[in-house]
Protein backbone atom coordinates (compact mmCIF):
# COMPACT_ATOMS: atom_id res chain seq x y z
CA UNK A 1 0.00 0.00 0.00
CA UNK A 2 1.60 3.21 -1.28
CA UNK A 3 2.10 6.07 1.56
CA UNK A 4 0.00 8.27 -0.73
CA UNK A 5 -3.29 5.74 -0.49
CA UNK A 6 -2.87 5.32 3.06
CA UNK A 7 -2.92 9.21 3.55
CA UNK A 8 -6.29 9.31 1.07
CA UNK A 9 -7.69 6.44 3.65
CA UNK A 10 -6.54 8.24 6.65
CA UNK A 11 -8.11 11.43 5.55
CA UNK A 12 -11.32 9.23 4.81
CA UNK A 13 -11.43 7.76 7.87
CA UNK A 14 -11.36 11.21 10.01
CA UNK A 15 -14.08 12.61 7.78
CA UNK A 16 -16.07 9.07 8.57
CA UNK A 17 -15.71 10.26 12.27
CA UNK A 18 -17.09 13.64 11.19
CA UNK A 19 -19.94 11.75 9.65
CA UNK A 20 -20.50 9.45 12.77
CA UNK A 21 -20.47 12.17 14.99
CA UNK A 22 -22.70 14.10 13.04
CA UNK A 23 -25.17 11.57 13.13
CA UNK A 24 -25.07 10.66 16.63
CA UNK A 25 -25.53 14.15 17.45
CA UNK A 26 -28.78 14.46 15.39
CA UNK A 27 -28.53 17.22 13.96
CA UNK A 28 -27.11 18.06 10.35
CA UNK A 29 -27.18 22.22 10.76
CA UNK A 30 -24.89 21.90 13.63
CA UNK A 31 -22.53 19.86 12.09
CA UNK A 32 -22.33 22.37 8.84
CA UNK A 33 -22.05 25.00 11.21
CA UNK A 34 -18.86 23.44 13.07
CA UNK A 35 -17.64 22.37 9.87
CA UNK A 36 -17.62 26.11 8.43
CA UNK A 37 -16.10 27.45 11.85
CA UNK A 38 -13.41 25.14 11.34
CA UNK A 39 -12.69 25.99 7.81
CA UNK A 40 -12.91 29.36 8.50
CA UNK A 41 -9.69 29.03 11.18
CA UNK A 42 -8.07 26.68 9.76
CA UNK A 43 -7.76 28.89 6.02
CA UNK A 44 -6.98 31.66 8.12
CA UNK A 45 -3.74 29.52 9.87
CA UNK A 46 -3.31 27.82 6.35
CA UNK A 47 -2.38 31.45 4.77
CA UNK A 48 -0.37 32.65 7.27
CA UNK A 49 0.72 29.97 9.09
CA UNK A 50 4.53 29.98 8.08
CA UNK A 51 5.17 33.74 9.38
CA UNK A 52 3.21 32.59 12.45
CA UNK A 53 5.79 29.47 13.05
CA UNK A 54 8.71 31.62 11.71
CA UNK A 55 7.91 34.11 14.34
CA UNK A 56 7.24 31.50 17.08
CA UNK A 57 11.15 30.40 16.85
CA UNK A 58 12.74 33.46 16.77
CA UNK A 59 14.07 32.40 12.46
CA UNK A 60 16.17 35.33 11.00
CA UNK A 61 15.71 35.42 6.91
CA UNK A 62 19.27 34.68 5.38
CA UNK A 63 20.73 35.85 1.74
CA UNK A 64 23.52 33.93 -0.50
CA UNK A 65 25.58 36.72 1.56
CA UNK A 66 24.56 35.46 4.84
CA UNK A 67 25.00 32.10 4.24
CA UNK A 68 26.65 31.15 1.12
CA UNK A 69 26.91 27.91 1.44
CA UNK A 70 23.40 27.01 2.62
CA UNK A 71 22.07 29.17 -0.14
CA UNK A 72 24.55 27.49 -2.60
CA UNK A 73 23.12 24.18 -1.58
CA UNK A 74 19.27 25.04 -1.87
CA UNK A 75 19.84 26.17 -4.90
CA UNK A 76 20.93 23.53 -6.74
CA UNK A 77 19.09 21.32 -5.02
CA UNK A 78 16.00 23.11 -6.05
CA UNK A 79 17.00 22.70 -9.77
CA UNK A 80 17.25 19.22 -9.48
CA UNK A 81 13.97 18.97 -7.79
CA UNK A 82 12.33 21.56 -10.39
CA UNK A 83 10.98 24.11 -6.99
CA UNK A 84 11.51 27.72 -7.14
CA UNK A 85 13.84 29.16 -4.83
CA UNK A 86 12.31 29.13 -1.09
CA UNK A 87 12.87 31.98 1.16
CA UNK A 88 15.82 30.78 3.36
CA UNK A 89 15.90 31.45 7.39
CA UNK A 90 18.06 30.50 10.08
CA UNK A 91 16.82 29.68 13.88
CA UNK A 92 18.79 30.84 16.71
CA UNK A 93 19.16 27.58 18.55
CA UNK A 94 22.48 25.03 19.05
CA UNK A 95 19.55 21.88 18.88
CA UNK A 96 20.16 20.56 15.37
CA UNK A 97 16.65 20.69 13.35
CA UNK A 98 14.83 22.13 10.12
CA UNK A 99 11.49 22.19 8.50
CA UNK A 100 9.82 23.76 5.65
CA UNK A 101 6.99 25.89 5.46
CA UNK A 102 4.26 28.03 3.30
CA UNK A 103 1.16 27.48 1.77
CA UNK A 104 2.35 26.12 -1.67
CA UNK A 105 5.96 25.84 -3.69
CA UNK A 106 5.58 29.66 -4.81
CA UNK A 107 5.89 30.84 -1.25
CA UNK A 108 7.87 28.13 0.44
CA UNK A 109 10.30 28.93 2.94
CA UNK A 110 13.01 26.38 4.74
CA UNK A 111 14.44 26.85 8.40
CA UNK A 112 17.38 25.60 9.92
CA UNK A 113 18.62 25.97 13.29
CA UNK A 114 22.33 27.28 13.97
CA UNK A 115 22.98 23.67 15.46
CA UNK A 116 22.47 21.87 12.04
CA UNK A 117 24.77 24.31 10.17
CA UNK A 118 27.05 23.29 12.97
CA UNK A 119 27.21 19.41 13.00
CA UNK A 120 26.16 18.27 9.23
CA UNK A 121 28.88 17.57 6.34
CA UNK A 122 28.03 18.62 3.04
CA UNK A 123 26.97 15.16 1.93
CA UNK A 124 23.99 15.49 5.00
CA UNK A 125 22.85 18.52 4.82
CA UNK A 126 22.01 18.08 1.41
CA UNK A 127 20.19 15.07 2.71
CA UNK A 128 18.07 17.36 4.78
CA UNK A 129 17.23 19.81 2.56
CA UNK A 130 16.27 17.71 -0.22
CA UNK A 131 13.82 15.76 2.68
CA UNK A 132 12.34 19.60 3.45
CA UNK A 133 12.09 20.23 -0.28
CA UNK A 134 10.03 16.62 -0.62
CA UNK A 135 7.65 18.22 1.99
CA UNK A 136 7.30 21.22 -0.62
CA UNK A 137 7.05 19.19 -3.67
CA UNK A 138 4.51 16.95 -2.51
CA UNK A 139 2.54 19.22 -0.77
CA UNK A 140 2.65 18.03 2.52
CA UNK A 141 1.57 21.44 3.88
CA UNK A 142 -1.29 21.33 2.34
CA UNK A 143 -2.51 17.64 3.53
CA UNK A 144 -1.33 18.91 6.68
CA UNK A 145 -3.50 21.58 7.11
CA UNK A 146 -6.28 19.31 5.83
CA UNK A 147 -5.77 16.73 8.64
CA UNK A 148 -5.96 19.23 10.85
CA UNK A 149 -8.58 20.61 9.93
CA UNK A 150 -10.82 17.88 10.10
CA UNK A 151 -9.27 16.90 13.36
CA UNK A 152 -10.67 20.20 14.64
CA UNK A 153 -13.76 19.29 13.36
CA UNK A 154 -13.94 16.01 15.62
CA UNK A 155 -12.68 17.83 18.50
CA UNK A 156 -15.49 20.37 17.90
CA UNK A 157 -17.87 18.33 17.58
CA UNK A 158 -17.21 15.94 20.40
CA UNK A 159 -17.13 18.97 23.16
CA UNK A 160 -20.79 19.34 21.76
CA UNK A 161 -21.68 16.67 21.93
CA UNK A 162 -20.70 15.88 25.44
CA UNK A 163 -22.25 18.82 26.25
CA UNK A 164 -25.68 17.54 24.59
CA UNK A 165 -25.18 14.26 26.83
CA UNK A 166 -24.78 16.28 29.98
CA UNK A 167 -27.93 18.14 29.27
CA UNK A 168 -29.81 15.86 27.59
CA UNK A 169 -30.08 18.17 24.40
CA UNK A 170 -32.24 15.92 21.66
CA UNK A 171 -31.81 12.97 23.66
CA UNK A 172 -35.38 11.41 22.86
CA UNK A 173 -35.50 12.30 18.71
CA UNK A 174 -32.27 10.53 18.37
CA UNK A 175 -33.41 7.49 20.91
CA UNK A 176 -36.30 7.15 18.68
CA UNK A 177 -33.87 6.98 15.45
CA UNK A 178 -31.46 4.81 16.91
CA UNK A 179 -28.77 7.14 16.84
CA UNK A 180 -27.27 5.93 20.31
CA UNK A 181 -28.59 7.55 22.82
CA UNK A 182 -26.74 9.40 25.65
CA UNK A 183 -24.60 6.47 26.18
CA UNK A 184 -22.97 6.80 22.50
CA UNK A 185 -22.83 10.44 22.74
CA UNK A 186 -20.91 9.96 25.56
CA UNK A 187 -18.32 7.16 24.52
CA UNK A 188 -18.20 8.93 20.85
CA UNK A 189 -17.18 12.71 22.61
CA UNK A 190 -14.21 10.55 24.70
CA UNK A 191 -13.25 8.12 21.70
CA UNK A 192 -13.30 10.42 19.23
CA UNK A 193 -10.75 12.96 19.48
CA UNK A 194 -8.63 10.49 20.57
CA UNK A 195 -9.18 8.47 17.46
CA UNK A 196 -8.32 12.06 15.06
CA UNK A 197 -5.25 12.54 16.83
CA UNK A 198 -3.81 8.99 16.11
CA UNK A 199 -5.17 9.05 12.72
CA UNK A 200 -3.55 12.71 12.25
CA UNK A 201 -0.19 11.22 13.41
CA UNK A 202 -0.40 8.50 11.21
CA UNK A 203 -0.67 10.96 8.34
CA UNK A 204 2.07 12.73 9.60
CA UNK A 205 4.55 9.96 9.94
CA UNK A 206 3.36 8.29 6.12
CA UNK A 207 4.49 12.14 5.43
CA UNK A 208 7.88 11.45 6.49
CA UNK A 209 8.15 8.27 4.95
CA UNK A 210 7.43 9.63 1.42
CA UNK A 211 9.56 13.03 1.77
CA UNK A 212 12.67 10.42 2.73
CA UNK A 213 12.60 8.84 -0.14
CA UNK A 214 11.84 11.82 -2.41
CA UNK A 215 14.33 13.43 -0.49
CA UNK A 216 17.11 11.22 -1.42
CA UNK A 217 16.20 10.81 -5.27
CA UNK A 218 16.56 14.43 -5.28
CA UNK A 219 19.74 14.49 -3.38
CA UNK A 220 20.97 11.63 -5.30
CA UNK A 221 22.75 9.94 -2.16
CA UNK A 222 20.18 8.30 0.57
CA UNK A 223 23.36 7.44 2.61
CA UNK A 224 23.60 11.66 2.91
CA UNK A 225 20.18 11.62 4.59
CA UNK A 226 20.33 8.53 6.29
CA UNK A 227 23.80 9.65 8.03
CA UNK A 228 21.87 13.16 8.82
CA UNK A 229 19.16 11.42 10.84
CA UNK A 230 21.35 9.16 12.94
CA UNK A 231 23.56 12.26 13.80
CA UNK A 232 20.08 14.38 14.42
CA UNK A 233 18.36 11.69 16.59
CA UNK A 234 21.32 11.67 18.66
CA UNK A 235 22.23 15.50 18.92
CA UNK A 236 18.33 16.45 19.16
CA UNK A 237 18.44 14.18 22.56
CA UNK A 238 21.84 15.85 24.11
CA UNK A 239 20.30 19.49 23.12
CA UNK A 240 16.66 19.48 22.92
CA UNK A 241 14.89 22.16 20.79
CA UNK A 242 12.07 23.88 22.84
CA UNK A 243 8.98 23.26 20.80
CA UNK A 244 5.62 23.83 20.59
CA UNK A 245 3.69 20.43 20.58
CA UNK A 246 1.39 21.78 17.65
CA UNK A 247 4.21 22.33 15.99
CA UNK A 248 6.20 19.43 16.02
CA UNK A 249 5.15 17.56 12.63
CA UNK A 250 7.07 20.10 11.07
CA UNK A 251 10.51 19.09 12.03
CA UNK A 252 12.88 16.56 10.10
CA UNK A 253 13.00 15.19 13.42
CA UNK A 254 10.63 15.25 16.38
CA UNK A 255 12.16 18.00 18.67
CA UNK A 256 9.76 16.39 21.21
CA UNK A 257 11.31 14.22 23.92
CA UNK A 258 9.79 11.51 26.35
CA UNK A 259 9.38 7.80 26.68
CA UNK A 260 7.42 4.66 25.06
CA UNK A 261 4.12 6.06 25.91
CA UNK A 262 4.59 9.22 24.20
CA UNK A 263 5.84 7.53 21.20
CA UNK A 264 2.44 5.84 20.60
CA UNK A 265 1.48 9.38 20.05
CA UNK A 266 4.55 10.41 17.59
CA UNK A 267 4.24 12.43 14.89
CA UNK A 268 6.88 10.87 13.36
CA UNK A 269 8.12 7.35 12.85
CA UNK A 270 11.25 5.80 14.79
CA UNK A 271 14.42 7.17 13.15
CA UNK A 272 16.11 3.65 13.27
CA UNK A 273 13.24 2.41 10.55
CA UNK A 274 13.52 5.52 8.52
CA UNK A 275 17.22 4.76 8.09
CA UNK A 276 16.99 1.46 7.46
CA UNK A 277 14.22 2.19 4.48
CA UNK A 278 16.70 4.75 3.31
CA UNK A 279 19.84 2.01 3.22
CA UNK A 280 17.56 -0.48 1.28
CA UNK A 281 17.05 2.17 -1.76
CA UNK A 282 20.69 2.11 -1.89
CA UNK A 283 20.94 -2.34 -2.77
Amino acid sequence: MSNSFKTALLLGLLTGIILGIGQLFGGSQGLVIAFVFALLINFGSYWFSDKIVLAMYHAREVSGDDAPELYRTVQNLTVRAQLPMPRLYVIPSESPNAFATGRDPQHAAVAVTEGILRIMNREELEGVIAHELSHVKNRDILIGTIAATLAGVVMMLANMARWAAIFGVGRSDRDEEGGGGILGMILMSVLAPIAAMMIQMAISRSREFLADATGAKIAGNPLGLASALAKLARASEMVPLEARPETAHMFIVSPLTGGSFLSLFSTHPPVEERIARLRAMTY
